[in-house]
């Protein structure tokens, strides 16, 4: 017995009731066998989408699905998608079926399925339907495609991406032929669409088997972003370092919280090192300002990924500043306040720490560092610490008051201030702050 949602198991009885045969299939059935809880829940049935849309009709009905068989009900105010048993033509798109047929064979719906351990059926009554021995590709941790792994990449190339993303998020290993296709079809990708393929690296990047798969499928990545390519095996010959480029951003992927954005912000982070290379005299390794080519880079492939604004915004930054120096007191910590704002500068310290576990921690080990900048970090915003304006004791209106009209004078004098309490010349003290704004207004 598998334990099923509500909404599942509701619409399951409605669809029985009335005669038709219907089962959970895909992704909820593979997680609940592995002892996890589905994030969502797809209803296969035998059903016609209008025979679908006629049972539901108490329910809320999103039909946009309508013509490749699927049918989107709200239940308990949650969307499950429910599609008719299907067979598909050719994809001429490689990503949409030029022509659906619907079937009564519960197999032939799975038999268009991507991979084996998502082709796997289940209802309460009925019980497990398993055509293609997803159940034990589960077991051995397998990732295998439903039939001829070419055929399934040619109908729809994100498959190539879903199934490294698998061995990613599920710790699964990709089988021989199916490895085979992933490679040989991996320039197929060029045909996906952007939005698609940043949806699943963020959750490939998020996968607790991130490390073992950047460094064996970097090939496929290269297809979407070539800038990966010249990371792989490059010598850093750097004695703090023990690891390639990418072996170095593989580790500190791994490392860092599986937050998309700074997974995403992991990955990026030394992409200028290669350009960037030199050598001194003694043959040792240096990458002057790689932070701004990583950047620079990081822009390029942030925009060609069609990220949004606010993720484009947060991990530019993180990659160009991952190498800023913060020092473990209160004047660094509150000068980085005021530049990056509290919640940048803690993901700037979680990359740092990510970026050091990646270096030879054996005699370069920056934890302690990073603890007690941290520390600094906590006290300072505790104590409530002035390091920016809306912390200062004075406005602009106080500047009103002393007759400044608004102006960009206003913003010079404030910031003058700001700079000076930060930097520990003057107290935060209204008194002192007004005091010190005449003598910057006799000098204007």
């Amino acid at each position: 017995m598998i334990n099923i949602s509500y909404r599942a198991k509701t619409a399951l009885e409605i669809l029985g009731d009335h005669g038709f045969e219907a089962f959970v299939v895909g992704g909820a059935v593979r997680d609940r066998l592995m002892g996890d809880i589905p994030g969502d829940y797809d209803i296969t049935t035998n059903a016609t989408p209008d025979k679908t849309v006629e049972l539901f009709s108490r329910y809320k009905v999103i039909e946009t699905g309508l013509r490749h068989g699927t049918v989107t009900v709200i239940i308990d105010g949650q969307p499950l998608e429910i599609t008719t048993y299907r067979t598909e033509s050719a994809y001429s798109d490689t990503r949409h079926p030029d022509s659906v047929q619907f079937t009564n064979s519960l197999q032939e719906d799975c038999a268009r399925r991507d991979f084996t351990i998502n082709a796997i059926c289940y209802n309460p009554q009925l019980g497990i339907r398993d055509y293609y021995n997803g159940e034990n590709d589960i077991k051995n941790k397998v990732i295998r495609c439903v039939g001829d792994p070419v055929q399934r990449f040619e109908e729809d190339a994100l498959r190539i991406l879903r199934a490294v993303r698998f061995a990613s998020v599920l710790g699964f290993e990709i089988e021989d032929k199916t490895k085979e296709a992933v490679f040989s079809c991996a320039h197929l990708l060029k045909n996906i669409s952007a939005e698609r393929i940043y949806t699943e690296l963020q959750k490939l990047l998020c996968g607790k088997n991130v490390k073992k798969v950047l460094l064996e499928y970097t090939q496929v990545l290269d297809v979407f972003m070539p800038q990966i390519m010249p990371a792989k095996g490059f010598d850093q010959k750097n004695y703090h370092h023990i690891y390639d480029v990418l072996e170095h951003t593989a580790v500190a992927v791994e490392n860092i919280p599986p937050v998309p954005q700074l997974r995403m912000a992991a990955l990026l982070h030394d992409f200028g090192k290669p350009a960037t290379f030199t050598q001194d005299e003694k043959g040792v390794g240096h990458f002057y300002n790689h932070g701004e080519i990583s950047w620079q880079m990081a822009c390029d492939i942030l925009k060609k990924l069609k990220v949004s604004a606010e993720d484009y915004q947060l991990i530019t930054t993180l990659v160009r500043y991952h190498d800023y120096p913060v020092l473990p007191n209160e004047k660094s910590v509150r000068r980085a306040l005021n530049k990056f704002g509290e919640e940048t500068l803690r993901m700037l310290l979680l990359l740092k720490r990510a970026d050091n576990r990646g270096q030879n921690i054996a005699d370069f080990d920056r934890k302690e560092e990073y603890d007690a900048l941290e520390k600094v970090i906590d006290d300072v915003i505790r104590q409530r610490q002035c390091f920016s304006l809306k912390h200062l004791a004075v406005n602009g209106t106080d500047l009103i008051d002393m007759g400044v009209p608004p102006s960009p004078q206003t913003g010079y004098i404030l910031n003058a201030l700001l700079e000076m309490v930060i930097n520990d010349d003057i107290p935060n003290h209204k008194e002192i702050l007004l005091e010190k704004a005449g003598e910057i207004i006799k000098n204007i």
